[in-house]
């Protein structure tokens, strides 16, 4: 009568296994999700940022220009 018993066991234990493995699968798909939107977002920010010194360079160099 002890087998019955296992089988159930190991039964519980995959069930248990394959739920988990479901559930991070899911977390992992959402965090690559969230991954790429972020690094997309840093892209943006970056070229803000690279546009943003580009202007501020160029108004420096024109009031140097006034000045002389």
């Amino acid at each position: 009568m002890q087998e019955p018993l296992h089988i159930e066991t190991l039964e519980a234990r995959v069930d248990e296994l394959i739920r988990t493995i479901e559930q991070v699968s899911g977390e992992n798909k959402a965090l690559r999700t969230q991954r790429s939107g972020l690094m997309a977002e840093r892209a943006a920010l970056i070229e803000k940022t690279e546009l943003a010194r580009s202007r501020v360079e160029s108004m420096i160099t024109r009031l140097k220009a006034m000045e002389s």
